[in-house]
């Protein structure tokens, strides 16, 4: 069995393809299979892909249509056979040694998440956080409950499936929603309603790209708040279903979430915003 797993889902991203997988080529841990899915490109992503397929039998490819970056994750969940999973995304590119310190801090932790902190490389700057603050606090070690809570707080910025090695296990059974464009805050609770133990490094080994063309960015530009805001409160109302099937904190994590409701309704001018929020805060309490 290969040691990890390296999902990236691929969509118009050219410009920025080979860069990331170069990086991966040329990690110093080499124990790793990579399982691209061209999720209906109409660049030449996919012939980019092709070639590394050619050069590195550990590169495998698949193309779907494009339903999205949620199903090409699911695509490629069917496809992985190692013993820890971990993404990148396609316009991203990590450091060398980026796999071999999540991997050997695996190995001294035992634990089934770690997480890295990441840099952001937006107009020919990198930009990156106190990591070393911001985790060591926790001696590394963060409890279920804080992790679950970034999902509202957005204090640690470990809601995203990026800058992960995850146990395979936790992936038994695991689909992303497919009905919502924020699939990392959707999906990655359920990750950490399952995990025994909770890592932080503080290294920041993972470059995030911050650019024009970037789904997040597309979504800010291109969504109404009121649309934000409905996929928001879809992903929120579906982590309380799911702690209250676990039988976990679901008290505090509905005050969470009905503070982050008033907090929007303060915020937002619109009025249609703001009746829509205060339906969804009558509905909690039946």
């Amino acid at each position: 069995m290969v040691k990890v797993s390296i999902g990236i889902p691929v969509y118009n991203v050219s410009d920025y393809l080979l860069q990331c997988l170069e990086s991966i080529r040329q990690q110093s841990f080499q124990d790793f299979e990579v399982i691209m899915v061209d999720d209906g490109s109409i660049d030449n992503s996919f012939e980019i892909c092709q070639e590394y397929v050619f050069r590195d039998s550990r590169f495998k490819l698949y193309h779907q249509s494009n339903f999205g970056v949620a199903t090409a994750r699911n695509t490629c969940l069917k496809h992985m056979h190692g013993e820890f999973v971990a993404w990148i995304d396609g316009d991203d590119w990590v450091e060398k040694d980026y796999l071999e310190t999540l991997v050997n801090l695996q190995t001294n932790t035992n634990a089934d998440i770690i997480h890295m902190g990441f840099k952001s490389y937006r107009n020919d700057n990198m930009y990156v956080a106190d990591f070393k603050t911001l985790y060591g606090k926790f001696n590394y070690n963060l409890p279920k409950k804080v992790a679950i809570s970034d999902v509202f707080v957005r204090k640690y910025g470990i809601i995203t499936v990026w800058g992960d090695l995850v146990n395979a296990q936790l992936y038994k059974g695991f689909v992303f929603s497919e009905d919502n464009t924020f699939e990392d805050t959707g999906n990655k609770f359920k990750l950490y309603l399952q995990a025994n133990d909770i890592v932080l490094s503080n290294q920041a080994k993972y470059i995030y790209r911050v650019h024009r063309e970037s789904l997040t960015q597309n979504i800010m530009r291109d969504t109404s708040e009121l649309k934000r805001i409905k996929m928001t409160i879809s992903n929120y109302e579906k982590l309380l279903y799911y702690l209250d099937l676990a039988n976990f904190e679901l008290e505090y994590f509905k005050d969470s979430y009905i503070s982050w409701l008033d907090e929007q309704m303060s915020k937002s001018k619109s009025e249609e915003i703001r009746k829509y929020i205060k339906k969804h805060k009558e509905h909690l309490k039946y």
